[in-house]
């Protein structure tokens, strides 16, 4: 008996190796570094108020979530919120952490134009990854090659989110690193410290992109050379 085989399952395969390394690798990071306390002994959350304050966003709301690096801010509401791993720790780890989400909150005050066009095609990209899987596979089903290339249409939508996101990111993390030190809560060995925990988190929206990019190719490879 033969089996079909898809060549293109590598992308997947690939893509599942990239996605688990990447988490393993922030996880293992954070872990390590939230075992480093800061000289300063400060709660990430007193520290990420102290460099909100010096930029001018004293309107900017600090708030304790639930769960582990869940942390993020959101610019609708204005609120950063930082997480129970993150929050009252005084490690370089939770302060660089909580920094970066500053960084977020700056780049948002200033009009930093990459987060901009995230912010924008946000619905866009929501709608993408939704939909692009139910028109992909009625399009399989019924046939229908116009169906399948509006699913990868949809999808690519996603891709360049993910795509968008590694600037806004890698901006975020330099801005804290910056602040950090600019400011003396981290000094000497406790900055290159922090900074391999944000590379560590800048690992998995690389991986997250490389996987969309990954994805994407693979419907290209599949359904590219077909007709209705």
């Amino acid at each position: 008996m033969f089996y079909y085989y898809d060549p293109t399952y590598i992308l997947l395969i690939i893509a599942m190796i990239i996605s688990g390394w990447a988490q393993a690798k922030v996880s293992s990071t954070y872990s390590k570094y939230s075992r480093v306390y800061a000289r300063n002994g400060r709660a990430a959350a007193d520290v990420a108020r102290a460099i909100l304050d010096y930029n001018g966003l004293r309107d900017v709301r600090i708030e304790h979530i639930r769960g582990n690096l869940t942390d993020h801010y959101d610019p609708r509401s204005r609120v950063l919120r930082l997480s129970d791993s993150v929050y009252s720790s005084t490690s370089v780890a939770a302060q660089g952490v909580a920094a970066h989400e500053v960084g977020h909150a700056v780049q948002h005050a200033e009009g930093y134009a990459p987060l901009k066009i995230r912010n924008m095609i946000v619905p866009v990209a929501n709608f993408g990854t939704k939909a692009s899987w139910i028109f992909i596979i009625l399009g399989a089903l019924m046939g229908s090659m116009g169906l399948i290339q509006m699913g990868i249409i949809f999808f690519s939508f996603a891709v360049i989110f993910q795509l968008i996101t590694l600037p806004v990111e890698f901006d975020a993390s330099n801005r804290a690193l910056a602040a950090l030190e600019g400011c003396n809560f981290l000094v000497g060995e406790e900055v290159k410290q922090s900074r391999k925990v944000l590379s560590a988190a800048a690992m998995t929206y690389v991986a997250a992109a490389l996987t969309a990019v990954l994805q994407l190719l693979r419907l290209v490879l599949i359904f590219g050379n077909r007709r209705d």
